[in-house]
């Protein structure tokens, strides 16, 4: 079953826009093999827009690979990603056009599918620009979600419409495996946190089989990129890493993963098992706030093997204290037990009763696997 549980991956789009390249896609291959991120789970990479010349070949009607970019082609570029044990995605559009002016698949959905399928194609990404007035989501993603059944290769379905038409009460329904519910993320705190806020009215809607995708990674990022805008600090890629995982949201990581090797608090960050098994966990059940007071606020969310996740997040410009009453878990005093909270960044352990009041630094966070212990 694709989509178990939430893809992890890499995408283009943040760092490098129109800037892709054989020779980028071939160098981020290697480098997620050599520094342990396919070994931590993320397994996908995604190339987004701008792979194709502007205009359809006359005579298939297909969309070509710009020979420059990808002087052997597709296919040698995805034969590529394979044998470094990774799974190949590529991007294309619901409407006539992408987002940056290339052919789109409307009207082409099985033409399009069956050409993603020659590539070896295992994702794709299906944004939602310059489609006709009269032509509704439900009925485009449902095309593609077709074509992609016929197409004869299992392809994981990356829906991109940004939340529009309502998405999260209809797109499951189009075969979809992901989809975006927000607009685009900017590599600042600000930008991070608005997404998040305006997604915990609808974490319910993602599960098994589809998830609830807010948009790709920004982490390491650090104001460089196509998406760069004022970049974070470590603390605050933190916030935002622990979030997206205490979400369940898609992991497609968006920084230049080529410079790890420099960002050692990033690498450990992406690949901290405590946070990816939240993420991960079997069940996927969503997360919900406990408490808030100002932009500071305890998120819980239910794992399997009887333990819970829970994260203080001062998403607030000031220093302050996020707080937990045990009750508001179901875990009232009368009932005699308290949690042993496990660290997911330390790995250290304590026992709390009824309360826990927990001071943290602006844009900051803490997060905890917690048991039900007497």
């Amino acid at each position: 079953m694709l989509s178990r549980t939430p893809p992890m991956g890499f995408n283009t789009w943040n760092t490098f826009g129109e800037n892709i390249s054989d020779k980028v896609i071939r160098e981020t291959a290697d480098v997620m093999v050599e520094t342990g991120l396919l070994d931590a789970g993320y397994n996908y990479l995604v190339i987004d827009d701008c792979w194709s010349l502007r205009e359809r070949d006359p005579e298939t009607n297909k969309i070509v690979p710009d020979p420059v970019k990808f002087p052997d082609g597709m296919k040698a570029v995805s034969d590529y990603v394979h044998s470094k044990g990774l799974k190949f995605g590529m991007y294309s559009c619901a409407g006539t056009r992408t987002c940056a002016d290339y052919p789109g698949s409307f009207d082409h959905e099985f033409l399009d599918a069956k050409t993603f399928a020659e590539y070896g194609a295992d994702f794709l990404k299906y944004d939602f620009c310059y489609k006709p007035q009269s032509a509704n989501g439900p009925l485009l993603y449902r095309k593609m979600g077709m074509a992609l059944k016929a197409c004869g290769r299992e392809i994981l379905f990356s829906a991109c419409n940004w939340g529009c038409d309502e998405v999260s009460t209809w797109i499951r329904s189009t075969g979809a495996h992901m989809f975006r519910s927000t607009g685009d993320i900017n590599d600042n705190f600000r930008s991070f946190k608005d997404i998040a806020m305006s997604q915990i009215d609808n974490l319910a809607y993602s599960g098994v089989g589809c998830f609830n995708d807010i948009d790709m990674l920004i982490c390491g990022m650090y104001g460089d990129g196509n998406v760069a805008n004022g970049g974070c600090t470590d603390e605050e890629y933190k916030t935002h890493f622990a979030l997206w995982c205490m979400f369940s949201s898609p992991l497609m990581l968006g920084s230049d993963l080529r410079k790890l090797k420099d960002q050692p608090f990033i690498l450990n960050l992406i690949k901290n098992k405590n946070l990816i098994r939240i993420n991960q966990d079997e069940e996927s059940r969503p997360a919900f706030a406990v408490n808030g007071v100002k932009e500071r606020i305890t998120f819980a969310k239910h794992l399997s093997n009887n333990e819970i996740a829970i994260m203080f997040a001062n998403l607030s410009d000031s220093d302050g204290c996020c707080e937990l009453f045990f009750d508001e878990l179901g875990v009232p005093a009368s009932s005699g037990y308290g949690l042993e909270m496990k660290d997911c960044f330390t790995n250290q352990t304590m026992v709390k009763k009824e309360y826990f009041r927990h001071f943290l630094k602006a844009h900051s966070c803490e997060v905890y696997i917690c048991k039900l212990v007497k």
